[in-house]
């Protein structure tokens, strides 16, 4: 799943630490956002990651530190690669390349990231970004809307969830997401013009678009009745704290009589792992909510919540799937392992590593593991993922967000609710319990 239109697209299991620059309020984030942003988070302690000024010299050495017979190894392949491969290669482009195939060779989700992609995910925590508002995946051999932004170019155009995307700027497009938010990124007040297939219909749709500046709200939400609302978290930015706290006071408001809430995870590919933690320590009054080892002191941490509860009262389920990733599962996992919420739906895709951000001195950066978390109940979850309470399969890839009241899950899971109200009404079934921290176990 992405957001389209030149803003971060991320990939599948993603937890990130962000340098300190974009979080201090005279920093990148802070003069976009404004200071009050720090002020929610100021108690939590947030791991910090190297900045560019301190990874230079750090580099330096490691250079001068290169054993001889390595360092001559390194500079003959360089050497014979551009005197005798059959074009000619820049020196600039060997080194991205092989930076690129160093890190990628680590683990999956390391990567050395150019000025672009750096730039992306710059943009993407921001929470906005020039685009036109949609999100997409690929189905098939075509590339399909999951939902059109809130006040978004896409959604003034009337594109309609389901609808799939065939040509952008007379281009065909195929099933590649990130070809097609390529194709539709540029600046603001460019115009671009797609081609589109309504569901169920064999007619062709033409729209021009106008893009512009997309505010990218993670969270969405409704009341499905009186005593229940669903909010749906698609992934972890820098505003997600936010607009959570908004959607759950939005909630209370259209429902007094409040006894439920479903938090819908399932395709959410994680983010920025101090939103995670926001919005768990808004469920919980205390206790662990994720702890990380690794080899520095930065990547070694443990962030506990803080006593008070937006929810407080409010039974809570939350839903996961195969999908459901890294940052996702820190969530899931601390609410399930305090009891303070029940899982549905399938195991998560299992991704216990955290990865930080590291600027580099030219504008580019890298986004290299750090960390390894545990579970408020020491688990690691690498590889195995989390095992819901009650499982109910569905295919990750024929959700529709966009009618929550639809779903078959959603509505196993406001059975689950209306149960967990009646054992609770006869005094059987505790508020919240605090999960004791054990070692990590493998």
């Amino acid at each position: 799943m992405a957001a389209v239109g030149g803003g971060l697209v991320l990939g599948l299991a993603t937890a990130l630490l962000l340098p300190e620059s974009w979080r201090n309020p005279d920093g990148w984030l802070g003069g976009l956002l404004g200071g009050a942003r720090a002020e929610a988070r100021a108690p939590l302690r947030t791991p910090s990651t190297t900045s560019a000024e301190a990874a230079a010299p750090t580099a330096s050495l490691l250079v001068a530190d290169l054993p001889p017979d390595e360092a001559r190894r390194l500079s003959e392949i360089i050497g014979r690669v551009r005197r005798e491969y059959v074009e000619d290669i820049s020196a600039d482009r060997l080194l991205d390349e092989a930076a690129r195939g160093m890190v990628a060779s680590l683990d999956e989700h390391s990567a050395y990231l150019d000025r672009r992609e750096y730039e992306d995910i710059r943009r993407g925590t921001a929470g906005s970004y020039p685009g036109i508002g949609i999100e997409v995946i690929a189905e098939g051999e075509a590339i399909k809307v999951l939902r059109p932004l809130d006040e978004s170019p896409a959604s003034r155009a009337g594109i309609l969830a389901g609808d799939e995307i065939l040509r952008i700027d007379d281009a065909p497009v195929r099933a590649d997401v990130a070809a097609a938010i390529e194709q539709m990124r540029g600046p603001v007040g460019s115009l671009v013009r797609l081609t589109l297939r309504r569901e169920g219909s064999a007619e062709l749709v033409d729209v021009a678009l106008e893009r512009t500046k997309v505010e990218v709200h993670s969270v969405s939400g409704m009341s499905l009745d009186r005593h229940h609302g669903y909010l749906r978290i698609a992934n972890f930015s820098d505003t997600t704290s936010a607009d959570f706290e908004g959607h759950v006071q939005e909630l209370r408001k259209i429902s007094p009589e409040l006894r439920g809430v479903i938090i819908d995870l399932r395709n959410n590919p994680g983010g920025v792992l101090e939103a995670a933690v926001a919005v768990a320590d808004a469920l919980l009054d205390s206790g662990n909510i994720v702890s990380a080892t690794g080899r520095t002191a930065d990547a070694r941490f443990r962030l506990d919540a803080r006593p008070g509860q937006l929810l407080e009262g409010v039974q809570v389920v939350v839903l996961v799937n195969e999908a459901s990733a890294s940052a996702a599962e820190i969530l899931a996992g601390a609410l399930k392992d305090h009891s303070r919420a029940r899982l549905i739906g399938s195991r998560t895709f299992g991704k216990g590593s955290v990865q930080s951000v590291i600027p580099l001195g030219d504008g580019r950066a890298l986004k290299l593991t750090t960390s390894r978390y545990a579970t408020p109940a020491g688990t690691l979850i690498n590889e195995r993922g989390i095992e819901p309470d009650i499982e109910i399969a569905a295919s990750a890839d024929r959700l529709d967000f966009g009618q929550p009241q639809l779903d078959a899950t959603v509505k196993a899971a406001q059975r689950e609710l209306r149960q967990m109200w009646e054992t609770r009404r006869r005094g059987d079934l505790p508020e919240t319990r605090t999960a004791e921290t054990q070692r990590p176990r493998a």
